[in-house]
């Protein structure tokens, strides 16, 4: 783990508290009690581990974890940005673990995996933006669990040269990179990122290899509009994209960007409609997706989808 001392995103330490709307029913889960559960967090803890499951708070670890699915987490778990969106801490991060790519590999074998989803803090200290951290990971990820398929959600490697083009080099088996949200919005919710640079991350990473599954996913709720949704549909469309999530955001702390409204499970259903219908292979959006929610069960049914679309 990290000896560091974060600090939440510090640039909103003196804002106003942003309270948190009562959530209605369609969007509510239960505390996490399985053993199951238990056991994963266990074994997390055995191979000092992080996961975004934990860190992000994500509203769906109980039923992941009780099925021994995982995202994990690697380059630490302090992370050099700030977006209002996320619970993950802001700070200065340790050191990166050489050790780290084996123990997620370890974990993944002990859990006995389909597929694993691996991602990361923000490394802007580093030269490779942890790029070479990622690469080990899913080399240990062949090594040790052959037939685990590999998708990596990776940060945006701004300002990194050559740091996608050795991800890619790894070949995982889906490349996902998240727009978070419509680009409106970027300079209060993602003000360290750029809009058209992560998805020239996504075009590029399809030039580099035409046959690698990708992925990206929004958020909304966060006071996007229709209009801007279906734009963002269609950019990611140019880009070659094969799959989208979109789920509700959800505050993680009344510091965070606030709740604009709770979007209905009716509007996701067409959210899905239409794009399916702009041609991604694959569309999961619920108020409770997230980018590695049932990402074990998405990869198979992206493969038969791809398939299908050659016939």
């Amino acid at each position: 783990m990290t000896d560091a001392v974060p600090l939440r995103h510090p640039e909103k330490a003196n804002k106003p508290e942003n309270p948190s709307p009562r959530k209605p029913a369609w969007i509510r889960v239960k505390a996490p009690t399985s053993k199951a559960y238990g056991e994963t967090r266990r074994l997390m803890r055995e191979h000092d581990l992080n996961t975004v499951c934990e860190e992000a708070a994500c509203p769906n670890i109980g039923e992941c974890w009780a099925n021994k699915h995982a995202t994990m987490m690697i380059l630490g778990d302090v992370c050099t940005r700030a977006c209002a969106f996320c619970n993950v801490a802001t700070g200065k991060p340790a050191a990166t673990d050489p050790l780290e790519p084996e123990n997620v590999a370890l974990s993944v074998a002990k859990l006995g995996l389909r597929h694993v989803v691996v991602t990361s803090v923000d490394r802007d200290d580093l030269s490779d933006g942890g790029a070479e951290q990622f690469v080990a990971t899913i080399q240990k990820l062949r090594e040790l669990a052959p037939d685990t398929t590999v998708e990596v959600l990776t940060p945006d490697f701004r300002d990194k040269p050559g740091a996608l083009e050795a991800v890619v080099g790894a070949a995982p088996d889906v490349f996902n990179h998240n727009l978070e949200t419509v680009p409106r919005l970027y300079p209060t919710i993602r003000p360290g990122a750029r809009y058209f640079h992560s998805l020239r991350i996504l075009d590029e990473a399809k030039r580099l290899s035409p046959d690698i599954f990708t992925k990206s996913g929004i958020m909304v709720g966060l006071g996007e509009e229709r209009g801007e949704v279906l734009q963002v549909m269609d950019d990611l469309r140019t880009a070659g994209v094969d799959f989208l999530t979109i789920g509700q955001y959800l505050q993680p702390t009344t510091r965070h960007a606030a709740i604009d409204r709770f979007v209905t499970p009716d509007e996701f259903d067409e959210y899905k409609r239409i794009g399916l219908a702009k041609g991604f292979h694959l569309v999961a959006a619920t108020p409770l997706t997230r980018s590695s929610y049932h990402a074990d069960k998405d990869f198979a049914q992206l493969k038969v989808a791809r398939l299908n679309s050659k016939d």
